[in-house]
Parts: C-alpha cells; structure tokens; sequence
C-alpha cells in the first residue's frame, strides 16, 4: 500500500487491529467517510460517504439526510470488526464527522486545522497552535493537539454540550480572523491558495455539517505510513522552539509505541465538557 516503505495492507490492518482500543471511542457513533486507496497510495484515491452495496448485513449504517445530496448512508465504526473491513477494502484514511449520527447538527469539538503553506512548515504550525491554546485558556478553555499526520497541526477544543453548526462555524471564523489580524505575515485566515504562501491557514471552514475531519491514530496516504498523532503541550512548544519539523511526525509503529507510553491523550475530546464563548 506504501510502496516507498514496502508497508502492506496487512500491515495497515493489524495497525489498526492494535490501535482500536483507543481509536475505536473516536469513530464510535459518527458518520464516516472513507478514503480508499484500491491500488495503494500512490494509485488513484476516491472518497465514500455512502455505504457500498456490498456493505454485509453486521456492519452498522446511519442514514442522514446531506442537503443536495439527499439521504446518505453512512457506515459507523464501532468495533474492531467493522475496522478490520475497513481495512480489507483499503479503506486507509478515516474521516469522521464532528458530529454523532443520532443528531448530526451538533457537533461535539471545534475543530482548527493548521495548514503550512511552504516554506512555512510544523514549526509554524506550533506556535499558531500555541496561540490557539493561550486564547482559549484565558477564556478559561481547554484544548488538546495533534498532528494531521501529513504537514499540519489540529487542535480540538471539546463542546460536549448544546451547540450547532450555525454557532461553531462563526466561532472558529472569527477566532481565525482574530490570529490573522494579530498576525498578519504568519497567519491567513482566508480560502484563497494563493494567499498561503509562507503563511499558516487556519482552516475554520471544517466546521461544517458536510465536513469531516482526518481521525485521531488513522493513517494517512503519505510517502511513509505517518498517522494523526495526539500531542502533549509539552511537544508542541518545543516544537515550536527547535525548528526541527520531523520531531513531530510519527509513523505507525511509533503511535503505538507512544500510545503504551502516554495512553490516549486525546481521550479528553470525548468528556470534557465546555460551553461555547459568546462573539
């Protein structure tokens, strides 16, 4: 599947297999959409959001209603079996919503993804990240980081109460403005590409019914099997300080390895619960 590190679909599938107990509460209950790599990450990719119709009678499904789109099927992953399928159909990358699928107007995290437009790199991304987290904490939040597994940073800052996307979408807009205003030569808040250039964009935009999120612990169609890795505070500001942008980039073996050092460190996302700030 990653012929540059001759990483083999069973390979992928027994990552997978032994991360579950810590991934599987992060996809449990959401809609999923899936990015499958039939040929390996170097062939053709295809996203899925509908459920295929060879998708088995075991395996759960949510249907919901997508605007234009109509009613989508999506599968849910909630146990190791429906992961190991997953895998089979080289389903590599998982994206799941910010919302379960019993109410999928609700999100449950605001979600920042910190994109590096070259020469900016992680190293930029750490000290937005940063920022992010010193806004929110004067604000008496908490927010937890991880790598996006390819160039960028995430940072989630958990809800787990009453809000929808008609207030967190704002939200992250104006949070976003408010780092580039203060940031100008560093940070971009808008969609244009042409604007990255040295920049970090914090993407806001995820926010959205529509949207989905690369999971926490999957893999990612990289030259190596590199993973959404959760971070400590810690790493981020050395990050920040050292300038050495391969520091924080994990392969699979590496996650797990710091999963049985560390634990989850995202397991917060799941239960904290935190009332939106007003505008």
């Amino acid at each position: 599947m990653w012929p540059a590190s001759g990483f083999t679909k069973g390979e992928a599938i027994d990552y997978y297999a032994r991360v579950s107990e810590a991934m599987l509460p992060h996809l449990s209950r959401r809609p999923l959409t899936r990015v499958r790599f039939p040929d390996g990450v170097e062939g053709q990719r295809f996203y899925e959001k509908r459920a295929p119709s060879h998708t088995p009678d075991w395996i759960r499904t949510a249907p919901i209603v997508m605007g234009r789109e109509g009613e989508l099927n999506f599968i849910v992953c909630d146990d190791l079996p429906t992961l190991t399928w997953l895998g089979q159909l080289a389903a590599l990358e998982l994206h799941p919503s910010l919302a379960l699928a019993k109410d999928p107007d609700r999100p449950t995290v605001v979600a920042f993804d910190l994109d590096p437009g070259p020469p900016a790199d992680v190293t930029d991304c750490c000290r937005v990240a940063l920022r992010l987290r010193d806004m929110f904490s004067g604000l008496g939040l908490e927010c937890f980081p991880k790598t996006s597994g390819s160039k960028g940073l995430q940072v989630y800052m958990p809800l787990n109460t009453k809000a929808n996307f008609e207030q967190t979408k704002p939200f992250a807009h104006t949070v976003a403005k408010v780092l580039e205003r203060d940031q100008p030569k560093k940070v971009v808040s808008k969609m244009k590409k042409e604007l990255r250039k040295g920049k970090v964009f914090v993407d806001w935009s995820q926010n959205d019914r529509a949207k989905t999120t690369v999971a926490v612990y999957s893999l990612r169609a990289r030259e190596h099997p590199t993973a959404s890795t959760p971070l400590l505070w810690e790493e981020v500001e050395a990050g920040a300080d050292s300038g050495a942008a391969d520091s924080l980039r994990f392969e699979a073996h590496e996650v797990l390895d710091r999963i049985d050092e560390h634990g989850d460190l995202f397991a917060p996302v799941l239960e904290l619960k935190q009332k939106l700030p007003e505008l």
